[in-house]
């Protein structure tokens, strides 16, 4: 399988796409005023605590407070536990009557798990754990892991005497998948570079009171060179000179053999169009996606789950409506486990296949469903197929899904339904842009867009829509037309208010 990392870099947002053999398969989204908080350390304060939750709530300086389950506390490496063979001797000092459970007003350090979704704020732990390009460091543990992806029961065992080896006292360590074949200056040179930002912890929380952020984890693009790009990827595209020089210079001091796949994006078109990106986010997270052969999902969010709804569409083909439901199904099942990965859909899923009879057709389909979700490195709980042709199924949820990146609350129906977000409206502006500045000499524009879109581009002494000005040496006039929609634009040239938005739209 050919395995490529496409980065965008652009004013409104950083996209990274996980493409499998030409196909999008994930798609990670971060943006300036929603940036991604799993790692973040902070010193938080205890403001409630739920014993029928089994669970306290702590303030951390954001709007909702965050939430802390009592399996998250005293329990080490809860989030890491179905990753990791956990050492048994430590394993089985541990009871879980001696968790503690914590007081109102207590000052407590806690680390993000799961991104804040909707009104729920974000879920935290008070177990810290730091991942490296090797090890991942545990204070205040015993604990010494390695990765259940490494297959040989030979490089498990070596790297497990490697890391008890290199343990410091009061500290943890798991080997992650990338250290395998690693020797024990590699592990120790991350070690040490882990132990300077504990360091920093330790000194920084001296000098604040709570809630304070204590520690900042690497920006997506960063946290995803950093975990995904292993030796099964053939090359890393980046289209920012900023963020390719930052990425190279991590790669020369950590995997230096890894560095030569990184390469610069020079063209003036879009990155994402060039890889046939673009199109396929559109189609791929539209409400409903058709399947090879005719059939089609419909994927829906609700409140307290996603619901995922199979049916038969345009294909009629096949003499037994037995075989014909299985064919469409066996499709359908293949696209599901992709759209969870690309969408990032977690929690509690429910997908309606089409009614089948026969109870073989009915465990190929589950058989098949499995062998699909596999493929996803998020961890997922599925039930076999019911007596109505339903799979129940939990996946595991770490950040909003992309439905909620891409979109904000619509002001006219309050909330029922989604809008674009503001800033991906200036991303998609900025692609216009890039694919007018490749074939046209013009360089004063005027942009008519919604007086709300209008206000955000032109905040600030130092706007949004100045940047774009600066970085593609274009003139831009923004102009209020209330008559559009906020997730529609207008350009057109200012010497003859020729309207050119359609030219380049796409």
């Amino acid at each position: 399988m050919r395995k490529e990392i496409i980065i965008n870099s652009s004013i409104g947002e950083t996209r990274i796409a996980i493409v499998e053999d030409g196909k999008l398969a994930e798609l990670f989204v971060e943006q300036p005023e929603n940036e991604r908080m799993v790692g973040d350390i902070y010193l938080g304060k205890v403001v409630n605590v739920v014993k029928g939750m089994h669970a306290a709530f702590v303030d951390i300086g954001h709007d909702q407070d965050a939430f802390l389950h009592f399996s998250d506390i005293g329990e080490t490496l809860t989030e890491y536990r179905s990753f990791i063979d956990i050492d048994s001797t430590y394993e089985n000092s541990k009871s879980k009557s001696e968790r503690p459970i914590p007081r109102e007003g207590q000052e407590i350090l806690v680390q993000v798990i799961k991104e804040p979704i909707s009104r729920k704020g974000a879920r935290v732990s008070s177990e810290l754990s730091f991942p490296g390009r090797f090890i991942v460091l545990v204070p205040n543990s015993d604990v010494v892991g390695v990765s259940k992806k490494i297959d040989s029961i030979k490089e498990k065992k070596q790297l497990k005497g490697l890391i008890r080896a290199i343990k410091p006292n009061g500290f943890g360590l798991i080997a992650r998948t990338v250290a395998e074949q690693k020797n024990e200056d590699a592990l120790r040179a991350d070690l040490e570079n882990l132990l300077k930002k504990w360091k920093k912890i330790e000194k920084k929380l001296k000098q604040v009171a709570p809630p304070a952020l204590i520690y900042k984890d690497a920006a997506m693009a960063s946290s995803v060179i950093r975990d995904l790009f292993t030796n099964d990827v053939t090359r890393v595209v980046i289209d920012s000179k900023k963020l390719y020089r930052e990425i190279l210079a991590y790669l020369e001091d950590v995997a230096p053999t890894l560095a030569h796949r990184v390469e610069y994006f020079k063209s003036q078109k879009p990155i994402f169009d060039v890889f046939g990106i673009e199109s396929e986010i559109d189609k791929s997270l539209a409400r409903k996606i058709w399947t090879p052969s005719g059939g089609y999902i419909i994927v829906d969010h609700t409140e307290a789950m996603v619901v995922i709804d199979v049916n038969s569409g345009k294909y009629i083909r096949g003499k037994e409506p037995e075989e014909t439901t299985l064919k469409i199904n066996l499709e359908a099942a293949k696209e599901v486990a992709r759209q969870l990965r690309l969408r990032d859909l977690g929690g509690l899923i429910v997908i309606d296949f089409i009614d089948m009879t026969d109870s073989n057709n009915k465990r190929r389909l589950y058989e098949e469903f499995r062998r699909e979700l596999r493929k996803d490195r998020a961890q997922s709980s599925i039930l076999p197929i019911s007596d109505f042709g339903l799979i129940e199924m939990t996946r595991e949820r770490i950040r909003p899904s992309l439905l909620y990146t891409f979109s904000e609350p619509c002001p006219t129906c309050d909330g029922i339904g989604r809008v674009i977000s503001k800033s991906t409206v200036l991303t998609k502006i900025e692609r216009w842009i890039k694919r007018f500045k490749t074939e046209r000499s013009e360089w004063s524009l005027k942009l008519a867009v919604h007086s709300s879109i209008a206000d955000y581009i032109t905040d600030g002494f130092i706007s949004k829509i100045r940047k774009l000005m600066w970085k593609y040496r274009v003139k831009i006039e923004v102009v209020k037309d209330d008559g559009l929609r906020t997730d529609q634009f207008k350009m057109m040239l200012k010497k003859d208010q020729t309207d050119v938005t359609d030219q380049f739209l796409s």
